[in-house]
């Protein structure tokens, strides 16, 4: 029983801290105005709804690690320590993105993110990227960053970092 228990506590911190996130976020809603706009809901309503779906979702969580704990659940796979490399390869994109995304613009910014996270996950796996799969990781960047910024900038008229004042790079 004890031992059920102490293999069960990582799923209930988890829970809880899913649960006091949603908590959290429900006291920080507390404070949007309410008021309806046009489309019938208010700005508080998104807010209030997430912080709902956390709430059920942490004590749905801690419920399950308290009767049990996840049953059926499969051996983790991958390796029995973290490859630190690759942690330094993500950071290292994000952080990139962050610095550059006013000076080289959103999809600049954006597919060196993807590449330098993407090439922290292959090296990860063994995988040492040549010059095609770099080409490959470059145009999968751009093909998803291009149509999100347009879709930002576009459709929705939301101002983000460009390469050139057209809003299209």
């Amino acid at each position: 029983m004890i031992q059920q228990l102490s293999r069960n506590t990582p799923q209930t911190v988890v829970g809880a801290l899913v649960a006091l996130t949603g908590l959290g976020l429900a006291v920080g809603a507390i404070s949007i105005p309410g008021e309806a706009g046009y489309g019938g809901v208010g700005p508080n309503f998104l807010p209030w709804l997430v912080a709902i779906v956390l709430l059920v979702c942490g004590v749905l969580i801690v419920r399950e690690a308290l009767t049990g704990g996840f049953r059926d659940l499969a051996e983790p796979s991958g390796a029995e320590r973290a490859w630190w490399p690759g942690l330094v390869w993500v950071s290292a994109g994000l952080l990139a993105n962050a610095a550059l995304i006013t000076t080289i613009g959103f999809i600049l910014s954006c597919t060196l993110c993807y590449l330098l996270a993407v090439q922290g996950l292959r090296r990860s796996q063994g995988q040492a990227p040549g010059g095609r799969e770099i080409a490959v990781d470059v145009a999968a960047g751009v093909l998803i960053s291009a149509p999100v910024y347009w879709a930002f900038t576009k459709f929705l008229a939301i101002n983000l970092p460009g390469l050139t004042t057209t809003g299209w790079i």
